[in-house]
């Protein structure tokens, strides 16, 4: 992508050993698809939270230049691959599914900092010390609950917790990972609609969930042993018209009045 922008080209393009940028990881969702276009910041989400198409320092030279990138199968040249460009057309819901395997969940909290300011500060004064990278955050008046990848070394998260001990509780729990849905923000309410009712059908706990900073991720951290039965019904629903939970659906699409929100009551079982 750097020699393409310096080259002002029309095109970069990316040969792999998939159609694409596909709809999730195709060594556990045989069913997935690949996805036609994508913008920059969704391709590189994808990239930061698990997709192995690109390195997300890979989009900046095309990015800076507006260059758009072509992912091709080098083992199927005759497949139209995936776009990244700036924008794309495409009126869809969720674009992909992605997970981060193997992180840590830290949880802080401390009432003495109630009402008082540079609660956070303090919190990332101490994390740069140890030269720690948050990869997911959320925060209240009080508390704190982030996730560390398995790359950060356990000592230096240790040593991190003991410095927070004078001010804070710090509770750290291992084998969790982080399930990131790139989707249409704007339309988040009907995404965690069906989200949160698969959750509760699967009995899939959510330790945190963060959204707002990214205008196209939406990432929730769960138990390693719950994540790859999480994809697999998200994808039914979002991909394969087999969800196992029935969608939210217009009124109008019902019996043909009004436009309002309607749940559709379900009873469901739960996969195996």
């Amino acid at each position: 992508t750097a020699i393409g922008a310096a080259c002002g080209l029309d095109e970069v393009q990316v040969w792999k050993d998939v159609d694409g940028i596909l709809t999730a990881d195709p060594r556990l969702v045989n069913n997935a698809i690949p996805v036609k276009a994508v913008s920059y910041e969704e391709a590189a989400e994808l990239a930061y939270f698990g997709a192995q198409v690109l390195h997300p320092i890979a989009m900046q030279p095309a990015m800076k230049c507006g260059i758009p990138v072509r992912v091709k199968n080098s083992y199927n040249p005759s497949s139209e691959g995936s776009v990244i460009s700036e924008k794309h057309d495409d009126d869809r819901l969720v674009t992909a599914i992605t997970c981060k395997r193997g992180v840590q969940l830290l949880d802080i909290h401390s009432t003495q900092m109630l009402g008082a300011y540079g609660f956070l500060s303090t919190v990332f004064g101490d994390l740069e010390k140890h030269k720690l990278s948050v990869d997911v955050l959320a925060s209240s008046e009080v508390s704190v609950s982030l996730t560390f990848d398995k790359k950060q070394p356990q000592e230096d998260i240790d040593n991190a917790m003991r410095d927070l001990a004078p001010y804070a509780t710090a509770t750290l729990q291992k084998d969790r990972a982080i399930l990131t849905l790139i989707a249409d923000v704007d339309r988040s309410s009907e995404v965690l609609a069906t989200v949160f009712r698969v959750f509760s059908a699967q009995d899939i706990k959510v330790e945190m969930m963060s959204q707002g900073a990214s205008k196209v991720n939406i990432s929730f951290v769960l138990r390693n042993d719950q994540i790859d039965d999480a994809i697999l019904n998200l994808h039914y629903c979002f991909f394969e018209d087999r969800c196992i939970v029935e969608p939210y659906a217009d009124d109008e699409e019902i019996n043909g009045e009004g436009a309002s929100k309607k749940e559709i009551p379900l009873v469901v079982e739960k996969t195996k």
